[in-house]
């Protein structure tokens, strides 16, 4: 139930290959990949995004292409210990567009996705105990939110 991870080029350029921000000889591709997810009986799609990382001579002998499609898999990983030490809340887990963090007993939830030609490598994924803080972050959106007329847009005669 997932698709075959495809490379993405940038829309602007058709590149496929990207300049590392800290360090000029590495840069990445940016690859995706569709999966069905199934949880309590609800099937649900989801695009999962990932970069491969490597020398820049490395990423051109490769020869990525826009819309080329690779064998393997894209993983999600979570954990309860940061990923990156110098940079911790790079990886946070956060709750869609509210900006919360995900915890767990208010530790915070990391997470991170990578692409992988190893079948036998499964997600980890960890369930967050912050549902009630959720919660009331999306009932403010809500009444905040709400659809006003306006002079193009009105509701009656």
């Amino acid at each position: 139930m997932r698709s075959k991870v495809t490379v993405v080029a940038d829309p602007a350029t058709d590149g496929v290959i990207h300049l590392s921000e800290t360090n000029p000889d590495w840069g990445y591709v940016k690859v995706q990949q569709t999966t069905i997810v199934v949880d309590k009986s609800i099937a649900m799609r989801k695009v999962r995004t990932a970069l491969i990382n490597a020398e820049l001579i490395d990423l051109e002998l490769m020869n990525f292409y826009g819309g080329q499609e690779l064998d393997g898999k894209i993983v999600v990983e979570e954990s309860l210990t940061p990923f990156n030490k110098t940079n911790p809340n790079r990886d946070l887990k956060v709750a869609g567009a509210t900006g919360i963090t995900c915890t767990v007993n208010g530790q915070p939830i990391y997470r991170r996705t990578y692409f992988t030609t190893k079948e036998n490598v499964k997600d980890v994924e960890i369930a967050h105990d912050n549902v009630e803080q959720l919660r009331a972050e999306y009932a403010k959106s809500v009444q905040t939110n709400t659809l006003k007329p306006n002079e193009e847009f009105s509701i009656g005669a």
